[in-house]
């Protein structure tokens, strides 16, 4: 019977298959430490950014596209931290979390709507886009429903 948090491929008959498993394994694991530190490099950059954009004239004064550049900053660290959390569910479960994943889409395809120059892309970029967001908003609905 499985059990979260048990590998039954480390427990398999094959040596060479335990041996890929547990590389696979170690490989995910130095991914999550590669996330962490790409949290807090993300961390370091955001307020770097909002730091020399508050010095620069007009004194302490955002306009619209530095705050467009703050939330899309703070949103790519958000996103680091899901896909963060994907990786721990991912190793402590042996499952991959459909819907945590799907949020995480979401929530990358909203960083990306709000940091749009609508005068640099077309409609159908726009469109496309926006078909997207619909699919995977459809797509989380249902899989919030049945449990």
């Amino acid at each position: 019977m499985y059990e979260p948090g048990h590998d039954i491929h480390l427990e398999h008959k094959d040596r060479t298959i335990r041996i890929l498993h547990r590389a696979i394994r170690f490989a995910i694991k130095l991914l999550a430490i590669l996330m962490v530190m790409v949290i807090v490099w993300g961390i370091g950059d955001v307020i770097y950014v909002l730091y020399n954009r508050l010095l620069e004239p007009p004194f302490l004064l955002l306009n619209i596209n530095d705050i467009l550049a703050t939330f899309g900053a703070f949103l790519a660290v958000l996103i680091a931290v899901e896909i963060f959390v994907n990786i721990s569910m991912y190793l402590t479960e042996n499952a991959i979390p459909v819907r945590l994943v799907i949020a995480t889409e979401l929530m990358a395809i909203a960083r990306k709507v709000i940091i749009f120059d609508y005068t640099e892309i077309g409609p159908s970029y726009v469109y496309a886009t926006a078909a997207v967001v619909l699919a995977l908003g459809i797509t989380y609905w249902l899989i919030s429903r049945n449990p």
